[in-house]
């Protein structure tokens, strides 16, 4: 990534996350920006964390899972934290799959209920 820095509130309009969510995330350690006074700046490492946190939290995964796959690169680098990531992506991946799959079910459930009722109507 470039050396862009982004200020607080733009480091949340570029997100789209309210600063309390941001502070948050800096609470429970999965940001850490430079800080200079009461400002904080948001270096490209801090945006590539944030683009790795909001896209797992769309996967479904945890903040603590998503802190943990994060603190992998410190220690393991991009080899390790990849041969995590694909047993994440595999174990979250037969999760959305069951929801996928019960979810059909209910809609074929409430159909057939719909439609009886229909029936009974005509």
């Amino acid at each position: 990534m470039s050396d862009t820095t982004l200020n607080f509130k733009e480091m949340c309009d570029r997100f789209e996350v309210t600063p309390r969510t941001l502070r948050y995330y800096e609470y429970i350690e999965l940001l850490a920006p430079r800080k200079e006074g009461r400002s904080r700046f948001y270096g490209s490492r801090e945006i590539a964390r944030m683009t790795l946190i909001l896209r797992g939290r769309r996967f479904g995964f945890s903040l603590e899972e998503i802190r943990q796959f994060l603190m992998i690169y410190e220690v393991e680098g991009t080899k390790g934290q990849m041969e995590v990531w694909v047993g994440m992506a595999n174990r979250q991946l037969g999760v959305l799959e069951k929801q996928r799959d019960e979810l059909e079910d209910t809609i074929r459930e409430l159909r057939k209920l719909r439609d009886e009722s229909v029936a009974s109507l005509g």
